[in-house]
C-alpha cells in the first residue's frame, strides 16, 4: 500500500520569484515531491502542487503556512484574484490508496494547527461538517467576497470562521488574514485567453458559463483583465471534469467569443493536467500552453507509487 495525498495550496505572492523558490524548497524539505508550481504577476498569486505520504504532506503544508505568514503582508497586497489569506486556499486531494474521508481528516488536523498558530480557518468541500462546527453551505466565492479588506475590522455576521484564532478574537490575523482549508476531488484550474473584445463583454460570457447562473454544472468562472500582461482571460475552476466535459465548456467559450467578434488565443492549465484532458487532440484543440507529459497528474502519481513500492520491497 502506497497512500498518496496531494496538496495544492494557493499563496498571495506571484511577483517575487526568489521568495516563491524558497517556498518550494521549504515544502520539499519536508519529504514530499513537488510536482508543479506556477506564479502570476497580475493575479499576484502562486500555486504549488506536491504529493506524498499524508503525514509528510500535512507537515509540508504547515511549514509552507508558517513561511507564508512570515513573508506575506496582505495590507500591501494587490492582485486581481480574490483572496483572504497569505496562504489563501489549502485543498487536500486523495490520489492513491486513500479515501476522501482520510483527506478530510488531514484537512481538519492541519486546520486545527493553523488556528492554534493564529490563522482563522474556514473549512470547505468535503472537509466541511464532519464533527466540528462548520457551515456546509458556504462556497469559496462567498467566503472570499470582498477579500481580506472585508474582514480586517472583524468577521461580518454569517461569515465567522469555523476555527477562530485565540490570538485575534473576532478578526483575522492582522497581516496573514485567514485560510480556507478543504478536501476535494481532482479539478481542472484553467485560464482561456481572449482578444478582440471588451472586458465587460468577456465578463458577461463568464457569468453565463458558471453554474450559479444556470451554465455548466461544477463550473466557476470569472472574466478578468491582466494589466501587466495586457491580456484578457476567462479564469475557471471545473470542479468535476469527469461529469462536465472540458471540451464542451471550451466549445461554448469559443462560440460565444467568436459571436462577439473576439478570438480565443490559448489555454493555460494551472497545476497538473487531469485525465479528462489526456487525449491526443487536447493540446491542439485547446491551444494548450506547456502540454508536456511531465504535467500529466496520473503519470506523475504512477511514477511516485512505483518508486515508493520498489523502496518498500527492498526494505
Amino acid at each position: 500500500m502506497v497512500p498518496v495525498l496531494e496538496a495544492v495550496p494557493n499563496f498571495s505572492e506571484g511577483r517575487d520569484l526568489g521568495w516563491i523558490q524558497e517556498l518550494v524548497q521549504v515544502i520539499s524539505g519536508e519529504g514530499v515531491e513537488v510536482i508543479d508550481w506556477t506564479a502570476d504577476r497580475d493575479h499576484h498569486r502562486s500555486v504549488v502542487t506536491y504529493i506524498g505520504d499524508p503525514g509528510r504532506v500535512e507537515a509540508a503544508s504547515l511549514a509552507a503556512a508558517r513561511f507564508a505568514i512570515e513573508g506575506i503582508d496582505l495590507r500591501t497586497h494587490e492582485g486581481i484574484h480574490p483572496r483572504i489569506g497569505a496562504l489563501d486556499v489549502l485543498p487536500f486531494v486523495p490520489l492513491h490508496d486513500l479515501t476522501m474521508k482520510s483527506a478530510a481528516e488531514s484537512a481538519r488536523r492541519v486546520g486545527g494547527l493553523l488556528a492554534a498558530e493564529g490563522i482563522p480557518v474556514y473549512f470547505y468541500g468535503e472537509a466541511a461538517g464532519g464533527g466540528a462546527p462548520s457551515r456546509t453551505d458556504r462556497s469559496l466565492a462567498s467566503i472570499r467576497r470582498g477579500g481580506f479588506e472585508a474582514l480586517r475590522k472583524g468577521f461580518p455576521a454569517g461569515r465567522e470562521p469555523d476555527l477562530a484564532a485565540p490570538q485575534w478574537p473576532g478578526r483575522p490575523h492582522p497581516t496573514a488574514g485567514a485560510t480556507c482549508v478543504g478536501a476535494r476531488r481532482v479539478l481542472l484550474a484553467w485560464n482561456v485567453f481572449v482578444k478582440g473584445m471588451s472586458l465587460d463583454a468577456l465578463k458577461e460570457i463568464a457569468k453565463g458559463l458558471r453554474e450559479t447562473e444556470g451554465g455548466f454544472k461544477h463550473l466557476r468562472a470569472l472574466g478578468l483583465e491582466l494589466p501587466q500582461a495586457d491580456r484578457l482571460q476567462i479564469s475557471m475552476n471545473l470542479e468535476d471534469p469527469e461529469a462536465t466535459s472540458p471540451y464542451d465548456v471550451f466549445d461554448a467559450i469559443e462560440a460565444l467569443v467568436e459571436a462577439g467578434g473576439g478570438q480565443v488565443i490559448e489555454t493555460e492549465v494551472i497545476g497538473m493536467i487531469p485525465d479528462p484532458l489526456v487525449l491526443p487532440a487536447a493540446g491542439d484543440r485547446f491551444r494548450l500552453l506547456h502540454p508536456g507529459e511531465s504535467r500529466l497528474l496520473s503519470r506523475r502519481v504512477a511514477e511516485y507509487v512505483s518508486t515508493r513500492a520498489m523502496s518498500q520491497t527492498r526494505a
